[in-house]
């Protein structure tokens, strides 16, 4: 099911948004390879880590899926005149809000004394919801390149 009318499309192709959540989207998968690998290896026991990292490592995740969702939300504003849970992005939002909201969990938890090996399962479960909604988006994407393709070659673009 195409997402983008062809007008739709050709914003999307020269907006500015779309540049920066290109620019931003693999930053953010450094940084959740890099907090997955840090909390595997602490919880592993293989390289004596401070725990300290693992919750700096989960802070950057938050913020850099808080700044992409933030971004995201200028886009589907710009393209589709709606914030959020447009109708075109509605299952991506809900899974960005899923996700944001056990990345948000783990500091509640952290400030609520929980252990430090629950915190270790809490931020698995928030890179698991991360790695969800990326898959999500993958997909979409793939399905609109096809319908791009497409739409070329019927010359409506």
């Amino acid at each position: 099911m195409p997402r983008y009318t062809p007008e739709q499309l050709a914003k999307r192709n020269a907006s500015v948004w779309t540049e920066l959540q290109i620019i931003l989207a693999p930053i953010q998968f450094i940084i959740f390879l890099t907090g997955v690998t840090l909390n595997t290896l602490y919880a592993n026991h293989i390289v004596a880590i401070d725990f300290f990292w693992i919750s700096i490592a989960i802070l950057f995740k938050t913020l850099f899926f808080a700044i992409l969702f933030i971004t995201g939300m200028f886009f589907e504003k710009e393209i589709f005149d709606k914030w959020v849970y447009s109708p075109e992005f509605l299952w991506e939002d809900v899974g960005s809000t899923v996700a944001a909201f056990f990345h948000l969990l783990y500091f509640v938890m952290a400030w609520m004394g929980y252990p430090e090996d629950v915190l270790v399962i809490e931020a698995y479960i928030a890179y698991l919801t991360y790695v969800v909604n990326a898959l999500q988006y993958l997909i979409r994407i793939i399905l609109e390149k096809n319908n791009e393709k497409k739409l070329r070659v019927q010359g409506q673009i």
